[in-house]
């Protein structure tokens, strides 16, 4: 009689995890449909994000382009400069030092991860389970008033000082729209190392037939982030490769005088 007891109990711990994760599948794909659809995010090969950042009261314009074969940069336009940040071509990953607007390549492991997120366009949830992702309905959680299911996404380990660590995000989906509006995923490097970071969504607006968040923002968990407002995005953007290439620096000699 035991023993039965214990297989029941065993049961129907399995058949409830079982139902959680058909429960978190169900989610994404309501998610993929109330925003177009899975096919049409699918066949988007680009997109470039037109919008704008507020730094001590100054707007400043900048240019988010992403390509579907890992390809990305940002360009941020500040007193008639282009400054390029985050760009790269499939393999070199670089940015613009600000102090001396010189071009810096990022190191071999940063390179290395940024590798794994051409797999995330245009949404890492698409095919996640191709992908080798795993996804967990952890259940429902309050956030900034809003009801919404917590949905905890595992996907390929990342290279923190050499050594692979579990690379999971915590997704928060609205439960009356099922789409995400909150993201939470631990700093692996830099100085907020160990610290929770945390993006927002809002301002969903379509796009030739797919919806997007316009208003984006970024920061640490509890604390003010930086908001980025969007004024346009583009589908499927002409982009001359050439723009992502690290701009190697021609050295010269001078002819000594006679």
């Amino acid at each position: 009689m035991k023993f039965l007891k214990i297989v029941s109990v065993a049961l129907i711990f399995s058949f409830s995890q079982l139902s959680m994760a058909q429960t978190a599948d169900e989610i994404v794909s309501t998610y993929f449909e109330n925003i177009g659809g899975a096919d049409k995010i699918e066949a988007i090969q680009g997109i470039k994000m037109s919008a704008k950042v507020n730094q001590g009261g100054m707007e400043i314009p900048l240019e988010i382009i992403q390509l579907k074969d890992g390809k990305q940069m940002t360009v941020i336009n500040f007193q008639g400069k282009e400054i390029k940040q985050g760009v790269f071509d499939g393999e070199t990953l670089w940015s613009t030092n600000f102090m001396t607007q010189k071009a810096e390549k990022s190191d071999k492991e940063t390179t290395d991860n940024m590798k794994l997120e051409i797999n995330d366009f245009i949404d890492p949830f698409l095919n996640y389970k191709e992908k080798g992702y795993t996804l967990e309905l952890l259940g429902k959680e309050t956030i900034d008033g809003a009801e919404t299911f917590k949905i905890k996404l595992t996907k390929e380990p990342v290279l923190v000082d050499g050594k692979e660590e579990e690379n999971v995000s915590f997704y928060y989906f609205d439960t009356e729209n099922f789409i995400p509006i909150v993201a939470h995923n631990e700093i692996k490097s830099g100085p907020y190392k160990g610290q929770m970071g945390e993006s927002k969504m809002s301002d969903y607006q379509e796009v030739d037939g797919i919806y997007f968040p316009f208003s984006l923002t970024q920061g640490l968990k509890g604390q003010p982030g930086q908001a980025i407002t969007l004024d346009k995005i583009e589908l499927n953007p002409e982009v001359d490769s050439e723009a992502f290439k690290f701009p190697e620096e021609i050295e010269t000699t001078e002819t000594p005088k006679n």
